[in-house]
């Protein structure tokens, strides 16, 4: 016996409009996101050593 093709679930109609979004470009600064948190993380310990220390 062959099995349907329906077993498998359908992808979302949205999600082409998300993969168009993305691929536009924009100006402006290009920042990755691990150097991003890794300055927020940065950011949040010497706010605390300082309220610590002064």
């Amino acid at each position: 016996m062959r099995k349907k093709k329906k077993d498998s679930a359908p992808m979302p109609a949205a999600s082409a409009g998300l993969l168009r979004f993305f691929e536009e470009e924009t100006e402006g600064i290009k920042v990755r996101p691990e150097l991003l948190v890794a300055i927020a993380v940065t950011l949040i310990v010497v706010s605390v050593l300082a309220n610590i220390f002064f």
